[in-house]
């Protein structure tokens, strides 16, 4: 097991030998954050370019906070992007309809309102303040 401490290799050898995964161990890369798993990335998008995707603004007011939370909650599965109750997604035909079926049986139609504004990603972005381009390259929804 290279790399792995004296003490670590002893240990799980025996396991990994009758299990008959090679015997060595990759590098962690270092810093704060490890690179992204193309291999992962790709094995999850399969055959779905990002074509299949559109970026999509989606703006709930809510008013009961019961609700107001179970609303935030489902759509942090989705952002990439937001603050409060402005979230930035890229969402799939399927996810639409999804987003927008569950966030019509959370809400109360006499009450609460929810937007969704499909956007272009092409046009560039006015940011003032603190804001930061959101990430945009990799992102998984599991």
């Amino acid at each position: 097991m290279h790399g792995a401490p004296p003490a670590l290799a002893a240990k799980f050898a025996p396991a990994l030998a009758a299990s008959g995964r090679p015997l060595s161990c990759t590098s962690v890369p270092s810093g704060k954050l490890a690179a992204p798993d193309i291999h992962a990335q790709a094995a999850y998008r399969g055959g779905m370019s990002d074509a299949a995707r559109t970026l999509f603004l989606v703006c709930y007011d809510v008013c009961e906070t019961k609700i107001r939370r179970r609303v935030h909650k489902f759509l942090m599965a989705y952002k990439i992007g937001g603050q409060k109750s402005f979230f930035e997604c890229w969402l799939t035909a399927a996810e639409l309809r999804e987003v927008r079926l569950t966030l019509g049986e959370l809400i109360d139609p006499g009450e609460d309102r929810v937007h969704i504004f499909q956007l272009d990603p092409r046009m560039t972005r006015d940011m003032l303040g603190r804001a930061i381009q959101p990430p945009v390259d990799v992102f998984l929804i599991v």
